[in-house]
């Protein structure tokens, strides 16, 4: 590889970086109104998301989360299946065992276990905080690290007048710094970058021209 191309794919490499890695880990917040969970198999997001909670970010959480449309069941718990070893049947289900397991009181979540992707997440828990009557201005979103930012758009889309903020955490060893090093890597993050694209024209349009 001659000096430019590497030149031009490093560019590539960093711009697609900071486009899908969003972290705002480093800016400074008060307390929020929420935290978001977009849904998933890993306990590392509820547990950060309690560790969170605990440490007064934010006063309620909102896991998110059925069963994928890629799926007919839920698939298991993907990381510490000797802890969190009960029969979950949703995301929902299995965050909120998670949270409370570590120290989150029931009374402070308000889940929502009907979504099927990302979309529903954001716009189904818009539905459940409205029926619970939060006013939220200020929310954290805690989704793994490589669905950042498409998490935020969505929910940015459903919470439009929200200030949110993402807190990621990072899942099946794909970071910012080695996701083009490995073919799982490269794919995972190319078609979070399509998704990104081709998943909002409608939305996009809605929310710009509305």
């Amino acid at each position: 590889m001659n000096k430019s191309t590497f030149a031009a794919t490093n560019r590539i490499i960093t711009d697609i970086s900071d486009y899908i890695f969003v972290d705002d880990t480093d800016l400074s917040i008060g307390k929020a109104d929420a935290i978001f969970l977009p849904g998933g198999s890993h306990p590392e997001q509820p547990e950060y998301a309690a560790e969170l909670y605990k440490k007064g970010l934010a006063w309620w959480l909102i896991p998110s989360g059925g069963i994928s449309i890629k799926r007919d069941s839920w698939p298991g718990v993907r990381s510490k299946a000797d802890i969190y070893d009960k029969l979950y049947e949703s995301d929902c289900e299995f965050f909120t065992d998670v949270l409370i397991k570590n120290g989150v009181p029931k009374d402070a979540i308000i889940g929502e276990d009907q979504s099927r992707h990302t979309h529903d997440n954001a716009f189904f828990s818009k539905k459940v905080a409205d029926m619970a009557g939060l006013e939220i201005n200020t929310a954290i979103i805690v989704c793994k690290a490589f669905h950042a930012r498409r998490c935020l758009m969505l929910y940015q889309m459903a919470f439009p007048s929200v200030e949110l903020k993402v807190f990621p955490v990072h899942c099946y060893n794909i970071t910012k710094e080695n996701w083009y090093t490995t073919e799982i890597g490269i794919n995972r993050i190319l078609g979070e970058l399509t998704r990104c694209g081709n998943q909002f024209v409608p939305d996009i349009k809605s929310y710009l021209l509305n």
